[in-house]
């Protein structure tokens, strides 16, 4: 599906968005499979495309502290809600790209991103872009400190694999050039009922998928994603 798809649903779809992630890993497993690959407890955090704040909101309760950057006010205008109804006071939330944070060098326990860095493999400028971004969680985590990318590793199959060719490049690229270890773990939807789960999947993944909900009857929709991490 074409990127400037999911640029037109981050500019001005943000309600949307967050109504699908919620659905997203009913069962538990990515905040698990993070605490097991960092100490989040009293760590300060540093978010890469923080979007409408599934992360920051998940790992917020733990953290001493946690920057959350997206190029989108649109996004953070969610993320900023949802963090102001838990009532905690260590955040902070601002505009901000992949490839130039506005904080300082080894200033962060955890560099994090997820489904972010995925969408800059997409431009004519790939590789400058993705270095640039790398190279920036690189630069903020401090040493013994850790980078962890998050990126889908397919919707709707149960066997974790690149849906493009765009990311497996770059999961390449993390692994075989920059030394991440990885691992893959299911992250399902489960809807609420099938007009929900056709209607999001129309909305965020098109007609083809959509309509395999519909025709399946999908409550549960498998997603795979992977999780690469570097300690610094």
């Amino acid at each position: 599906m074409a990127d400037d798809h999911f640029e037109n649903i981050y500019a001005h779809h943000a309600v949307e968005y967050e109504a699908l992630v919620t659905r997203e890993d009913y069962e538990g497993r990515l905040p698990r499979a993070l605490h097991n690959i960092a100490r989040f407890n009293n760590a300060e955090v540093v978010e890469f495309g923080a979007g409408t704040g599934r992360l920051t909101v998940m790992l917020a309760p733990h953290v001493a502290r946690i920057r959350a950057y997206d190029k989108s006010e649109h996004m953070l205008a969610v993320a900023r809600a949802r963090l102001e109804r838990m009532g905690l006071a260590n955040w902070q939330t601002a505009a901000g790209d992949n490839r130039a944070l506005p904080v300082e060098d080894a200033c962060a326990d955890v560099a994090i991103e997820g489904w972010s860095f995925g969408h800059l493999m997409f431009t004519p400028s790939w590789q400058a872009d993705i270095n640039a971004a790398l190279g920036e969680m690189l630069r903020v985590a401090r040493p013994g400190g850790v980078a962890i990318v998050i990126e889908t590793l397919g919707t709707g199959s149960e066997t974790p694999a690149p849906p493009a060719e765009e990311l497996r490049t770059l999961y390449q690229h993390l692994e075989e050039e920059l030394g991440f270890s990885a691992m893959a773990i299911r992250t399902d939807y489960r809807f609420e009922s099938l007009e929900e789960a056709e209607r999001l999947a129309r909305f965020f993944f098109g007609d083809e998928l959509a309509d395999r909900v519909l025709r399946e009857k999908l409550l549960i929709l498998p997603e795979c994603t992977g999780i690469w991490w570097k300690r610094i």
